[in-house]
């Protein structure tokens, strides 16, 4: 099929095109999952979560890194005041965990499960009854603190007080650098492969294993190159990445050990510096290709897989343009080759655009082919409450599909009536009866996608051709959609279009005509509005 669109607003002329005999592939629906941690805010996002039919939820981020899945508990490190506990006399066992993965089972949504590698985790020893908590800089041990220069907080949080006073950032009185924790094991244990790999055994005993519709995803750790900063108080020299290469090995043995079918996510690093490392520690390698690479290497000498999906984290360098229609651009960074924005990581290891999804699968194709490529934690739109931040979310979503991407996870979770769950809403459940986009791309191009782009999908359980329009503009587009080797019975497309004048829902718009020959669909005509989003289904033949 051959589909293409003229788009005329004032004298502009734009051409969209479609073919679904070329470039067709899959598309994951794992590309829409969401992070569970940050969920747990919405008291009604499991109900979206079944509404979306949402395939994935993470359990992860900076505050499941020094989890202890047999007390439930962690630290948050300097997120939060070096805190750990949980508030409980008698905590579950992985109670927390085992909770999120129960609230969207409904949902069928597969968990992916963060694993402790950092060295060491929260501890099993509990403060007297009196308190539930512990924290590293406590007021009676580090008396002498400073407000923590990045943030200018209090010297000490005043809402929790320990059994040993409030809890510090850890900062000297002069604010210029970071105190030692002079005893880790006030408040920790060491961390054991034997320790995690128990804790499988009860994900696995629980909820069955990955082949037989259990736990699928297991991620090692998060971040681990700023462990020095977020962790400072228990990795003070941080890590590098061979010291993470060996850790991230030995703990997916130990999970594969339990569960054959698991499928390990690394290294699950954070923006520019987590990607590069230090590279002259890594054979002149950046550090995502240095663990491909290594993990390789490993695998071959044990002859199997250890490591089944390369896993970054990427949020915008710059936040400039929030809530303007240059937030849209934005998702230039993950595939076009001619965005070079000039930032560092541009300018001295890239030396070019980020180009992002392309270069890390061309990091995969070199160093490990056959691995797949996640994002387990993203956002494109900093939880922006505008029409430009679905729009943006819509349009990462789109490339998503049209890149390959496997797997990713969206950090700042809209509330399901937030724009950016309608952005969702687009692909996964457009019309409120459950009508998804397609599941196989077909080859869609655009004569310029800062204005109008178009992303199609092949809909395999009925045959429907379905896209998602985006017109990026302050006009409407009025467009002459031209199809070309489609075949329907039918002699309408629906429309459904999300705009800024209504920020509420998804609305349905007259069906359009189609031109026909016979049952071969010739085109269409359709008005995209300014800044709009729309989900165009023709029904298929089956």
């Amino acid at each position: 099929m051959v589909l293409s669109c003229t788009a005329i607003a004032q004298t502009t002329k734009l051409s969209l095109s479609v073919n679904v005999a070329a470039k067709q592939h899959p598309i994951d629906p794992n590309i829409y999952g969401m992070a569970g941690f940050a969920a747990g805010s919405y008291p009604d996002f499991p109900a979206y979560a079944q509404e979306i039919k949402l395939p994935n939820i993470r359990w992860g981020g900076d505050a499941t890194t020094r989890y202890n899945w047999q007390v439930d508990a962690s630290n948050a490190g300097a997120d939060w005041f070096f805190i750990g506990g949980n508030g409980q006399t008698n905590p579950t066992p992985s109670g927390q965990v085992d909770a999120m993965i129960n609230t969207y089972k409904p949902a069928g949504s597969n968990p992916l499960i963060t694993i402790p590698i950092i060295p060491y985790i929260y501890s099993n020893s509990y403060s007297p009854s009196t308190n539930l908590y512990l924290c590293s800089f406590n007021q009676k041990n580090y008396p002498n603190q400073g407000l923590d220069p990045n943030i200018g907080w209090t010297i000490f949080f005043p809402f929790i007080t320990t059994v040993d006073g409030e809890c510090g950032m850890g900062w000297d009185t002069t604010g210029s650098y970071q105190l030692l924790d002079n005893n880790i094991y006030y408040n920790h244990i060491d961390n054991a492969p034997s320790i995690q790999q128990q804790w499988v055994k009860h994900l696995v005993g629980k909820f069955g294993k990955g082949w037989k519709g259990g736990i699928h995803y297991f991620q090692l750790d998060n971040e681990p190159y700023g462990w020095g900063n977020t962790h400072v108080d228990v990795m003070p020299d941080g890590a590098q990445y061979n010291t993470i290469v060996n850790l991230g090995q030995e703990y997916a043995t130990a999970v594969k050990e339990v569960d054959k079918s698991a499928l390990i996510f690394g290294p699950s690093d954070f923006l520019d510096a987590g990607w590069i490392g230090d590279t002259t520690q890594q054979d002149g390698l950046m550090a995502g290709q240095y663990y491909l690479k290594e993990f390789a290497q490993y695998d071959k000498e044990n002859g199997k897989r250890s490591l089944d999906y390369f896993d970054e984290h990427y949020y915008p360098i710059f936040l400039n343009g929030q809530g303007t229609p240059q937030e849209i651009q934005t998702t230039r960074w993950l595939w076009d080759p001619t965005y070079n924005t000039g930032t560092w990581v541009e300018q001295y290891f890239f030396h070019g655009p980020f180009m992002l999804i392309p270069r890390f699968k061309s990091w995969i194709n070199k160093y490990y082919p056959g691995t797949k490529l996640s994002l387990s934690e993203f956002s494109l739109t900093y939880d922006d409450p505008t029409i430009y931040g679905a729009l943006t979310q819509a349009d990462a979503l789109g490339i998503f599909g049209r890149e390959g991407l496997d797997f990713a996870d969206e950090w700042y979770v809209p509330a399901p009536t937030d724009p950016v769950a309608y952005a969702y809403r687009l692909y996964r459940n457009y019309d409120g009866k459950g009508g998804q986009y397609g599941d196989t791309w077909v080859d869609s191009t655009s004569q310029d996608q800062t204005q109008l782009v178009v992303y199609g999908a092949e809909r395999s359980k009925d045959g429907a051709l379905t896209m998602v329009i985006i017109n990026k503009t302050a006009n409407p587009i009025k467009g002459v959609v031209h199809v070309a080797n489609f075949e329907t019975t039918s002699d309408w497309a629906e429309i459904y279009s999300y705009t800024g004048d209504n920020l509420t829902s998804i609305v349905q718009q007259p069906n359009i005509p189609l031109t026909k020959t016979g049952n071969l669909v010739n085109g269409f005509t359709s008005t995209f509005p300014a800044f709009s989003a729309s989900t165009v289904a023709i029904p298929g033949t089956k």
